[in-house]
C-alpha cells in the first residue's frame, strides 16, 4: 500500500474510531498512562496501528469480532519486524475492564522502559494465544510474567515479552 494511501487511510480511521477505540484513546490522550505520549491510527510499515508510543515503539491493537488470528498474526509479525512491541486487548475488555486494560498497559510500558513494573492492584492480564483474558487476583497478588527469547533479528530485547 502506498505510503499516501496509508495516511489517507490512517486520517480516515482517526476520524471513524470504534467505541472501544474511543473510549481507550480518553485514557492515553495527554499522557495521562505512565506520562507516556501515545498517538492514535498510527501508520506502521503497511498497516495502520490503533494506538503507538512511538519513543517506547510500543503499539497497542484492539481486536473486535471481525478480526482474524492468523492475519493478526502476520500483522503482528510485519510490525514487530519493524521494531515495534504488539499488545492487544478484544474490544469487549476495554469496554467491560478499561482500569484492567490501562494497567496491562502501564505494565508494559514499564517493561518497554527496561522499569521494574509495579503490582497490580486488583485485576489483572493473562495472556491466552494472542489475545488478553482477564481474571480476578487478590490485591496486591504479582502478575504472572513469563518471557520468550527475542528473535535473533530483532533490535528490543522486551518486544518479545509476553504476560501469562
Amino acid at each position: 500500500m502506498g505510503e499516501k494511501h496509508l495516511t489517507k487511510r490512517a486520517r480516515s480511521l482517526r476520524r471513524d474510531m470504534t467505541d472501544a477505540e474511543r473510549r481507550l484513546w480518553s485514557r492515553l490522550r495527554n499522557r495521562q498512562i505512565a506520562k507516556t505520549k501515545f498517538v492514535k491510527q498510527f501508520p506502521v510499515g503497511s498497516y495502520v496501528a490503533d494506538f503507538a508510543a512511538r519513543s517506547l515503539r510500543l503499539v497497542i491493537e484492539l481486536d473486535g469480532g471481525r478480526h482474524s488470528e492468523s492475519r493478526d498474526a502476520e500483522r503482528t509479525r510485519v510490525i514487530e519486524a519493524i521494531g515495534y512491541r504488539v499488545i492487544r486487548f478484544w474490544n469487549n475488555d476495554v469496554m467491560e475492564n478499561i482500569e484492567g486494560v490501562l494497567e496491562a498497559i502501564a505494565h508494559e510500558i514499564h517493561i518497554a522502559r527496561g522499569e521494574k513494573p509495579p503490582l497490580p492492584q486488583g485485576r489483572g492480564l493473562r495472556r491466552i494465544g494472542s489475545y488478553a483474558a482477564w481474571s480476578q487476583l487478590g490485591e496486591g497478588s504479582p502478575l504472572q510474567e513469563t518471557r520468550t527469547k527475542p528473535p535473533a533479528e530483532h533490535p528490543h530485547p522486551t518486544a518479545s515479552s509476553r504476560l501469562r
